[in-house]
């Protein structure tokens, strides 16, 4: 076995070959690209679940993590564990300006719902900040939107819709006051998204590395943001060549500030930084 990884409390082993056998799982289940500086994260992430299975050393827990990626699997319990979620709401205000001033305009007159996609949604931030911006320019005419993600831990918590008092501060307050509720009682120090927003966001358990349903149907937009930068080049070139097909022509996708589809993909035209249109 390999020294123990450093790191208060840390002391069950993650041997070399035991973390390449991790990085494989988390690359072929996920598409995440872990590099070797991450074996201290990893170690730190999962040794806190070895200890609550009892589980020896990780190459026993390893043995856990084949089968079926299913909800309550070892599988996605070791997935949850090892992707992160950095998010908040209007992260990247940019994209909901323009969504707000130029998308939905265009599209003010047509005679179907708007229909968006969060692909990578975690927490709920992304999601509900769409939909506040949706139910404010959309007014009565129809919309849905979709946010999946890969963890069921970010799912349930984006499901419930409560969040810290502290994660509003970047909500426009008029949002704030039409969509939010504030925290009273056992629930004071939180709000919640109100049920009339959190019920018109249908949230689903959905690995952007797999194939994707045909019953996903055509979306306007679909927001893929800060999830590239985890993948390899042949994993975004393959994650695009899945979505694409999912935008209706002239429909919009949103990528992080921090990325760029320069080589990954051709079948787009560049909008704005971070901002592609479908043809």
């Amino acid at each position: 076995m390999a020294k123990v990884t450093a790191g208060a409390g840390r002391n069950i082993p993650l041997a070399e070959p035991e973390f390449q056998a991790i990085r494989e799982f988390i690359y072929r289940r996920a598409g995440i690209h872990l590099s070797t500086a991450k074996r201290a994260l990893v170690a730190g992430r999962l040794e806190k679940r070895l200890r609550e299975i009892g589980c020896p050393g990780y190459r026993a827990y390893l043995e856990l993590l084949g089968g079926e990626l299913r909800p309550g699997s070892e599988a996605q319990r070791a997935i949850d564990l090892l992707t992160t979620n950095e998010t908040y709401f209007f992260r990247e205000q940019k994209h909901f300006d323009f969504l707000a001033e130029r998308v939905l305009p265009a599209l003010a007159q047509t005679s179907q719902g708007v229909r968006i996609w969060s692909a990578a949604c975690s927490s709920g931030e992304e999601p509900y900040s769409i939909a506040m911006t949706l139910a404010e320019h959309r007014g009565g005419r129809p919309w849905s939107l979709l946010a999946t993600d890969l963890s069921q831990r970010v799912l349930d918590r984006a499901q419930a819709g409560i969040y810290p008092i502290e994660r509003a501060e970047r909500i426009p307050l008029h949002y704030l006051r039409a969509y939010c509720l504030k925290g009273v009682g056992s629930r004071a120090g939180s709000f919640a998204v109100a049920r009339k927003l959190r019920e018109r966001v249908e949230f689903r358990a959905l690995n952007l590395n797999a194939p994707l349903a045909e019953t996903h149907g055509l979306f306007d937009v679909i927001f893929l943001r800060n999830v590239m930068i985890y993948f390899d080049l042949p994993t975004k070139q393959a994650l695009c060549r899945r979505l694409i097909p999912h935008l209706r022509p002239g429909g919009y996708l949103f990528v992080g500030h921090s990325e760029s589809l320069n080589g990954v993909t051709s079948d787009l035209i560049v909008e704005a930084p971070s901002i592609y249109r479908c043809p």
